[in-house]
C-alpha cells in the first residue's frame, strides 16, 4: 500500500509534469521574436548600407533593429525609411568612443535620441572630421610604407568610394587587400594599419553621456567584457557609470558566453539598469557573425527593445516632455 505522504508527491510531480507540458506546447507554437540591437554600416566601419542591413534583418526573421555606426548618425534615416517600408522597427542608435580614467575606446551605445538634434548633430559632425583627418593620414602612412616597400600605393578616393561615408580602418584593410597588398583583414592590420595608426580621440564619459541624455536618449555600456574581464572591476566601473547617469548593459554580446550574460543581467538588475544585446555585425568577409546572431549562437530577445522603450519613457519624464522622441534646444 501506498502511504498517503507518498500519494501526495504523485500528485504534486504529476501536476508539475502536466504544466510543464502544456507549457512545452504552448512554447511551441509561439514565435519567438528576435531582435538586433547593434550593427554598422557602410556610414561607419561596416560593409553594407543600411537600407542592405534592413533587408538582412527582414531575411533573417527580426522585429526591430538599430544601427549603432561608430560616432555617427549619418544613416538613421536611410534605416528608417527601409524599415517602415520593410516592416522593420528602426530604434535609432550610435555607438560613441569614450574613455573613464584608465579605460580608453570604451564604448557607449545610445539609444531612441532625436538624431535631428543640432546640438548632437554638431557633436558628432566635429568627431567625423577629426576622423576623417585621422584617416587620411593613415594612409598617407600606409602609402609610404608601401613606396618604401616598392608597391603601389592606394589612392584616398578609392578608399572613400568603398566606405561610402566616413571611413574607418577597415576601408583601408579593404583597399589593400583589393590591390593585392594583402591577403586578409588580418594581414592588413598586422602589416599596415596597426603600425601606421594616428591615435583616436575620445569623449568623455561623462560628456558622452550628458549627450544623449540632452537629445532625449539613453546611455548603455557596450560589450563590457571587452572592458575588462576582472569582474570586481567591472562592478565598480559600472557603479561609477551609474553614478554618472549610465541607463543599461549590454548583456548579449559576443564577448559573453551564458555565464557570463547571466553574470551581467543580475549586475544591471542590481543597479536598476536596462538589458541590451547585439550582434555587432560588420559584414567582415569570412566573419562567422550575421545580423540577428552573434557568435556562439547569440540571439537577443524583444524583451530589450521593450526596456529601451520604458527607459526612454523614464528619461521623458525626467526631462518633463511628452514626445518620446525628444527635441532639445541647446
Amino acid at each position: 500500500m501506498v502511504k498517503r505522504s507518498t500519494r501526495r508527491v504523485m500528485k504534486v510531480v504529476l501536476k508539475k509534469c502536466w504544466y510543464l507540458t502544456e507549457e512545452w506546447a504552448d512554447n511551441k507554437n509561439m514565435q519567438l521574436t528576435y531582435v538586433d540591437l547593434h550593427v554598422h554600416s557602410t556610414c561607419s566601419d561596416g560593409y553594407y548600407s543600411p537600407e542592405e542591413l534592413v533587408t538582412l534583418a527582414k531575411t533573417a526573421g527580426l522585429a526591430a533593429i538599430s544601427l549603432a555606426d561608430h560616432d555617427n548618425i549619418d544613416g538613421i534615416e536611410r534605416a528608417s525609411a527601409a524599415g517602415a517600408e520593410a516592416g522593420i522597427e528602426v530604434i535609432p542608435a550610435v555607438e560613441l568612443s569614450t574613455q573613464w580614467f584608465q579605460y580608453s575606446d570604451m564604448h557607449l551605445l545610445g539609444y531612441g535620441f532625436d538624431f535631428q538634434d543640432p546640438y548632437l548633430v554638431r557633436a558628432l559632425a566635429d568627431f567625423q572630421e577629426f576622423r576623417r583627418t585621422r584617416n587620411l593620414q593613415i594612409i598617407a602612412k600606409v602609402n609610404q610604407k608601401l613606396s618604401v616597400e616598392k608597391r603601389q600605393p592606394i589612392a584616398p578616393e578609392a578608399v572613400q568610394k568603398l566606405a561610402g561615408g566616413t571611413i574607418g580602418r577597415p576601408h583601408i584593410a579593404q583597399a589593400l587587400r583589393q590591390a593585392g597588398h594583402v591577403t586578409s583583414n588580418e594581414d592588413a592590420f598586422q602589416r599596415y594599419l596597426v603600425p601606421c595608426n594616428v591615435p583616436k580621440r575620445y569623449f568623455p564619459v561623462d560628456e558622452a553621456i550628458n549627450l544623449l541624455h540632452s537629445s532625449g536618449g539613453i546611455a548603455v555600456l557596450a560589450h563590457p567584457p571587452y572592458i575588462t574581464r576582472d569582474r570586481k572591476q567591472l562592478e565598480m566601473l559600472v557603479t561609477e557609470l551609474v553614478a554618472l547617469g549610465l541607463d543599461g548593459l549590454e548583456a548579449y554580446n559576443n564577448g559573453s558566453g551564458l555565464e557570463d550574460t547571466d553574470w551581467l543581467i543580475k549586475l544591471a538588475r542590481e543597479h536598476d539598469l536596462i538589458v541590451t544585446g547585439g550582434s555587432d555585425f560588420h559584414g567582415d568577409p569570412g566573419s562567422a557573425i550575421e545580423v540577428g546572431r552573434g557568435v556562439r549562437g547569440l540571439r537577443v530577445p524583444y524583451d530589450s527593445v521593450t526596456e529601451i522603450k520604458s527607459a526612454l519613457q523614464k528619461r521623458q519624464a525626467i526631462m518633463g516632455v511628452n514626445d518620446i522622441r525628444l527635441k532639445t534646444t541647446i
